[in-house]
């Protein structure tokens, strides 16, 4: 069993950790550059019969 997986946490919040952590020891010029690619964006779809249901506004 892994180490993350012994401390009770997913593999999600195990990257999420490591990659946190990463960032802030890199230094300051690379760490606003790696600030950036923190921010994540997610759209939903929701699907009836096998189509997207799209809102027409």
């Amino acid at each position: 069993m892994s180490v993350w997986r012994q401390a009770g946490l997913n593999y999600i919040n195990y990257s999420q950790i490591a990659a946190r952590l990463l960032r802030q020891a890199l230094k300051t010029d690379m760490r606003a550059e790696a600030a950036k690619r923190d921010e994540a964006n997610v759209k939903f779809t929701q699907w009836k019969d096998g189509k997207p249901i799209t809102e027409k506004a």
